[in-house]
């Protein structure tokens, strides 16, 4: 924490080894779109780089909250998004064969991705306000299914796979923090392969495709196995230290598809190399170390299971466009957050990192560490 007189106080209570290196992150990423465009600050750093601005201040001024106002917006806030979605599925705009955002006017809103942190909020009051006897029991089960399953299944039929899992992994896993007992959920994976055949048949030709294509990229090399093939031919031919900033081929010459969105680790990997790769890797394990911390100094079971939760579901973001453009997992379309082209990404994880400083904060006030 800073710590001098002529800065003022809520600035000095900020964690600002964690602003640095999520702003390091955020400009290592511009570094990345800026090559990507062939050495242009357009089409994509310039509006990236304002989007980060302007979504930090927001994060600031979200690190002010109370937790008691956090806890109060939770259940109004979640009804909202539901509403929002239902509106999304009726009057959204489609792009790309997606009915995903909301036409507010200035803005282009995408209710599904400000679900991902507020399935974590929501679970976390729910259990916050359970009983502890109750933990074990069906009625601490049921309902938090149903709160993660109505927006899951309204996500699903956008169709967005990829935010529809981020936001079922990031319910589940706050369960499991809650405190249900494990043999609950190897219960649910054992009832959900039956189920998963039944899915099967629900979901589109493209998703289906996706999954195809990832168990054997070969099906379709020139065509739905392009995008892995040449996202792994990027990374390999970056070896160590990579070919040096905006000497990459794959993405300079079009070969790669996306190259700026969900295969941007592609994109770097392949100029920076295996170095580039690990300290970028290194740097979102900080932040989610960090938040973990939180979560073991909050005082209250919300600021536990909230800190807990949106640490991970940062986590989840990471891992899931890694193993995506590595080939170990199908294509969702999860971005690397920060990095990535969009400001839906980049407005959900200064949201999380808001909300887990007035966590923080909150423990500070009432004499514990903060930043």
């Amino acid at each position: 924490m800073i710590r001098n007189s002529l800065v003022p106080a809520p600035l000095a209570q900020l964690p600002w080894k964690v602003l640095l290196t999520v702003i390091g992150i955020t400009g290592f990423g511009l570094a990345v779109l800026y090559s990507a465009a062939g050495g242009s600050l357009q089409p994509w750093a310039l509006g990236q780089g304002a989007r980060f601005c302007l979504f930090l201040g927001l994060s600031i001024a979200i690190s002010r909250l109370r937790e008691t106002q956090i806890k109060q917006a939770v259940v109004p806030a979640y009804v909202m998004l539901i509403v929002a979605l239902v509106f999304t599925e009726l009057l959204g705009k489609v792009a790309g064969g997606s009915q995903r955002w909301l036409n507010l006017g200035i803005i282009r809103l995408q209710p599904s991705e400000l679900m991902k942190p507020l399935i974590v909020l929501t679970l976390a009051r729910f259990y916050d306000l359970l009983p502890a006897g109750e933990i074990r029991r069906w009625t601490a089960i049921w309902p938090a299914l149903l709160l993660i399953g109505v927006p899951a299944a309204l996500i699903l039929v956008q169709p967005d796979l990829g935010t529809a899992t981020m936001v079922t992994l990031g319910g589940i896993l706050t369960m499991f923090l809650a405190g249900l007992p494990l043999r609950l959920f190897i219960g649910g994976v054992l009832a959900a392969i039956p189920l998963g055949v039944g899915a099967w048949s629900m979901l589109h030709d493209y998703q289906r495709n996706r999954i195809l294509i990832f168990l054997d990229p070969d099906l379709d090399p020139l065509g739905k196995g392009y995008h892995i093939t040449q996202s792994k031919i990027a990374i390999g031919s970056g070896g160590i230290f990579g070919k040096g900033f905006l000497n990459g081929t794959q993405s300079h010459l079009d070969y790669l598809p996306e190259g700026q969105t969900d295969f941007v680790f592609a994109t770097m990997s392949e100029e920076w190399g295996l170095v580039g790769g690990v300290l970028l890797i290194c740097a979102f394990l900080g932040v989610v170390w960090w938040g973990m911390g939180v979560a073991q100094r909050a005082e209250t079971r919300f600021g536990r299971l909230t800190a807990a939760g949106l640490s991970t579901t940062i986590f989840f973001y990471v891992a899931v466009n890694l193993m995506m453009v590595m080939g170990l997992a199908p294509v969702v379309g999860v971005p690397l957050p920060l990095v990535s082209y969009g400001g839906s990404a980049v407005m959900t994880v200064l949201i999380i990192l808001g909300l887990l400083m007035a966590i923080d904060r909150g423990q500070h006030r009432s004499g514990g560490a903060f930043g």
